[in-house]
């Protein structure tokens, strides 16, 4: 089972799009059993807030559904329990390494390198306002990612469902 991890400074906009439309595609390509997905923040000022209501409205316009769904803080520990730590900036993946003490085993990557965009970063909808963009970077990224470790596990093209 492959353990992913997604991050971003408040838990409540961007990762956890990411967490949930990592789920829905995982869903939809029926590999549920093979993958655990969640989502946790750099920092504190949001624990325990729920997904942003912009952030939720545009998951539920795409027919995903994340209730229930708080923010949580990024442990030292989660380095050693999840396979891949995705950030959706270069801020996060900064503070994501000082927090996990580095990245020996080189798990933390920015989501965009997975759509073909090395070094590219997702913006943050809490500061930009636009949802819409932030939606397509966190789905062209989480498509390359199910891709990327479909072909690894499989060792060959990727499944035709994940389109």
């Amino acid at each position: 089972m492959k353990k992913i991890l997604f991050v971003c400074h408040g838990n409540i906009c961007r990762s956890p799009m990411a967490e949930y439309v990592m789920k829905d595609l995982v869903k939809k390509a029926e590999r549920e059993a093979d993958f655990h997905i969640e989502s946790a923040a750099c920092t504190r000022e949001e624990l325990g807030n729920p997904v942003y209501p912009p952030a939720k409205h545009k998951l539920a316009e795409n027919g995903i559904d994340c209730t229930g769904k708080t923010a949580r803080l990024l442990m030292r520990n989660d380095y050693a329990r999840f396979d891949l730590l995705i950030g959706m900036d270069e801020e996060n993946i900064w503070d994501m390494r000082r927090i996990c003490g580095g990245d020996p085993e080189n798990k933390i990557h920015l989501l965009m390198e997975y759509a073909g965009h090395p070094g590219a970063e997702v913006a943050d909808p809490w500061y930009t306002r636009d949802f819409e963009s932030t939606w397509r970077d966190v789905e062209e990224g989480c498509r390359g990612l199910l891709e990327s470790l479909v072909d690894k596990k499989a060792g060959t093209q990727s499944d035709e469902r994940i389109q």
